[in-house]
């Protein structure tokens, strides 16, 4: 069916948010959703491949097991499906195969990364009685485009798979979830995956694989810089290192500097200084407890109206409805 993009992309935001995260004085950082270039997105889906990360496995079987129990408290109203960061949108087929048996729907896409769109369009731009749209944008961008090109009648239904509200700090996530609220109409719906809690050595192997693909992945994001933004980052200069902190009870990637060196990167108007031993924070990966979700959606404008939870890998999708 119809495959297509709408594009939004601008490095001079890249260079920007490089500056700003390199100059933090306490702790040096890197947005996360700059990690997912071309090079980026396919080491992901390796990543996603791997025994030690089991996530994605646990999202996807919920999905292929559950998505008609999904999908029915929705129906029998015409549904649009918009998903933020679909990634090759693979594991979303089940939910789009669950509505496409009843209407024809129409799924948009919403990503950073124009790989992970193409991929996304080859694997679901096929599908009988689906029509895809796909949106180079930021989220909230991308699905107040979504939202202002629906029809009369229409129910929106947001899909937040994986466990991307996971890279938010914890008050970031929640306002987050009131934004997307913002978009949406009474009784439209939001699925949000969410990682739980589980023990210290799985969660860790998880993000420091014995392969070294994660931290491949991880130090992409300083050749991306090198690339695009013409930094002379030396890649050897540097390791990925994940740990978890209890208190704020998430994982966090970080990029260890191996030795002290200055960094030039022409493209963000800058330079920067690392000390030995000193890291830059690339990503956080929050883990939550099933009961908290329900609260954290009442509290942003949602009921929770289903929790699926994966016994594999602890791991839950919950549907909730726009109040």
């Amino acid at each position: 069916m119809l495959a297509e993009t709408v594009a939004q992309f601008s490095l001079a935001d890249f260079g920007t948010e490089v500056r700003s995260g390199l100059a933090q004085p306490e702790q040096k950082e890197l947005p996360s959703k700059y990690l997912y270039d071309e090079v980026g997105s396919a080491l992901f889906e390796v990543i996603t491949a791997l025994p030690e990360y089991g996530l994605c496995r646990a999202d996807e079987r919920l999905l292929r097991r559950h998505a008609e129990e999904m999908v029915r408290p929705l129906l029998p109203a015409p549904i649009v499906v918009a998903e933020l960061g679909s990634g090759s949108g693979k594991k979303t087929r089940w939910i789009l195969q669950a509505l496409a048996r009843r209407q024809r729907t129409r799924y948009y896409p919403i990503e950073i990364s124009p790989t992970a769109l193409a991929q996304c369009a080859k694997e679901l731009g096929q599908m009988d009685w689906v029509s895809v749209v796909g949106f180079e944008r930021p989220y909230l961008d991308g699905l107040l485009s979504v939202a202002a090109s629906r029809r009369p009648g229409e129910r929106l239904l947001v899909l937040f798979l994986g466990s991307t509200i996971g890279n938010f700090d914890r008050p970031a996530g929640e306002e987050f979830l009131a934004q997307v609220r913002r978009r949406l109409q009474p009784d439209d719906a939001l699925l949000l995956g969410t990682d739980l809690e589980k023990p210290l050595p799985q969660l860790l192997r998880a993000y420091d694989d014995p392969l070294g693909v994660t931290a491949s992945f991880n130090l992409n994001l300083l050749a991306r810089i090198n690339r695009e933004l013409g930094g002379d980052f030396d890649l050897t200069g540097f390791r990925h290192l994940a740990r978890y902190s209890e208190t704020e009870r998430r994982v966090e990637m970080h990029l260890v500097s191996l030795r002290r060196q200055e960094i030039a990167i022409p493209g963000a108007g800058c330079a920067v200084v690392l000390e030995d031993g000193e890291t830059i924070w690339t990503e956080s990966s929050h883990k939550y407890r099933p009961e908290e979700i329900a609260r954290m959606a009442k509290r942003n404008g949602f009921r929770a109206e289903a929790q699926w939870i994966d016994q594999e890998w602890p791991f839950a999708q919950s549907l909730l409805i726009a109040e």
